[in-house]
């Protein structure tokens, strides 16, 4: 009889902790989940935001090369307000109001060693980006191979052509994204991947007209 009765004991007491192991794990598990749901509405807010400001520089763009003769079917969108990691090159289509490809690009180092965040400049010699409008110039062989010459279009690019500022590839810019892991940094020069700039070439040389090219934060 003792010994039921201490069996019977000893199954409350096993029974109890099972319950209050349960009831520890569900509070575990659920606060966890309802913030990653509340991260997921976060980065999709950041989307749209990011997205609807893209769609707005687009406008700009168009609206600038309908007026000053410039290609209205493709434009180059650079959005250095967006990780180094991430693709923020985005070749535009206007006609149609969308992104027909995207990569990853390096912003400047200022001669600095390395910056994670881009800092802006357009003093000769700097080593930093800069943002602004420019017109995508000719093509030339350069140091890394085929370069495309920027002329700088606003006060705040102006010296691009004489800081030999171009739009080239170099193979330390990956194919796809690193994030959260940062990409080298150029000397201002929006850097590229080779097969990145095979597509921004291919847009280049068979336009009739010049591709604007805008980096902006």
């Amino acid at each position: 009889m003792k010994r039921l009765l201490i069996l019977f004991i000893l199954f409350l007491i096993l029974a109890s902790t099972y319950f209050l192991i349960s009831d520890h794990s569900s509070k575990e598990i659920f606060p966890s989940t309802k913030q990653k749901t509340s991260d997921n509405k976060e980065t999709s807010t950041i989307s749209r935001s990011f997205s609807l400001q893209l769609k707005k520089k687009a406008n700009t763009i168009k609206q600038f090369a309908i007026e000053n003769g410039y290609s209205t079917k493709y434009s180059f969108l650079i959005n250095m307000g967006l990780p180094s990691g991430k693709n923020r090159f985005f070749i535009y289509d206007l006609r149609k109001d969308s992104v027909v490809h995207s990569g990853l690009v390096a912003h400047g180092s200022c001669r600095s060693g390395f910056l994670d965040d881009p800092i802006f400049s357009n003093v000769p010699e700097c080593g930093c980006s800069s943002v602004g409008k420019y017109r995508v110039g000719y093509l030339y062989e350069g140091q890394f191979g085929k370069a495309f010459k920027l002329h700088g279009l606003d006060s705040s690019n102006s010296n691009a052509f004489k800081r030999t500022i171009v739009l080239h590839a170099y193979d330390c810019v990956p194919n796809e994204e690193t994030y959260p892991k940062p990409i080298c940094n150029s000397l201002g020069c929006p850097m590229v991947s080779y097969r990145f700039l095979d597509a921004t070439t291919a847009i280049i040389e068979n336009s009739k007209k010049p591709i604007l090219l805008l980096i902006y934060n």
